[in-house]
């Protein structure tokens, strides 16, 4: 099942998406919902970020070849993670599919896409086992974890680097039916292929991150968990178009311009 949230009329709703036909539904994916008789055409929907979350997790360097490109872009030695530490970040920058990523006027040249998958938890839950954790999932969207690599090694946390107003695209929408195991993760940028990974080739995986985090965190529904990515990553410019496709989920697109251009 696909859950989109739309512009329903002027009001965030619920819906549901079957093929190229939006379905809003009274209710959320989070607790009771039943369809209405509604329906609308998916191109003439306009999409929200799936979910405003009560908490924004992400796991950061999860991929080992990115945590050597990232640590020679920063001037540090790679580390690999050694166990599957959560960080955070803001609902301040996250945008839909189809916004405009906003880069600042006195950002560097040096502001890049991460292409990631996203768990969205459908349930209260804490003290997970590997048994169960995948039962407090309710789908997987995808992100794009823009980040200005100068700030970055600039700054003592992250604030800006990846925090900045619209630097955190989400969407299209969130896919319940998920094999983790067949997902593979592809890049675009200006409708070239820039890189692709198999999605679930991380370091340390969702079941790792929800059972390590729930030792001492309570997830609540609607939390998102953003996996990392992997590779090296490009610039991108005012002008540009960046795609995150993950198969079986979907694709999110942004357009990309310089503030003041």
């Amino acid at each position: 099942m696909r859950w989109a949230r739309i512009d329903l009329n002027g009001t965030p709703s619920y819906a549901i998406v079957e093929g190229e036909t939006v379905i809003p539904v009274r209710g959320t994916p989070f607790a009771t919902w039943e369809k209405t008789a509604e329906r609308r055409k998916l191109v003439e929907t306009k999409l929200l970020v799936p979910v405003i979350p009560p908490t924004f997790y992400a796991a950061g360097m999860n991929y080992a070849e990115h945590v050597k490109e990232v640590a020679e872009k920063v001037g540090q030695a790679p580390n690999l993670p050694t166990q599957a530490d959560i960080g955070y970040r803001a609902n301040n920058a996250l945008i839909a599919q189809g916004e405009a990523i906003v880069i600042p006027a006195d950002a560097t040249d040096q502001v890049q896409y991460e292409g990631e998958l996203v768990v969205v938890i459908g349930r209260r839950c804490k003290h997970l086992t590997r048994e169960n954790a995948l039962s407090a999932v309710l789908g997987y969207t995808i992100g794009n974890d823009v980040s200005e690599r100068t700030w970055q090694k600039a700054d003592r946390t992250m604030w800006r680097s990846k925090n900045t107003d619209t630097f955190k695209p989400m969407g299209p929408w969130i896919e319940t039916d998920v094999k983790l195991d067949d997902l593979v993760t592809k890049i675009r940028l200006n409708d070239k292929e820039v890189f692709q990974f198999p999605t679930n080739h991380m370091i340390f995986g969702v079941v790792d991150y929800l059972v390590n985090m729930t030792t001492c965190l309570t997830l609540q529904p609607g939390d998102v968990v953003w996996m990392g990515t992997e590779g090296a990553t490009l610039n991108m410019k005012h002008g540009d178009t960046i795609a995150i496709e993950i198969t079986g989920i979907g694709t999110l697109t942004n357009p990309v311009v310089r503030e003041g251009m």
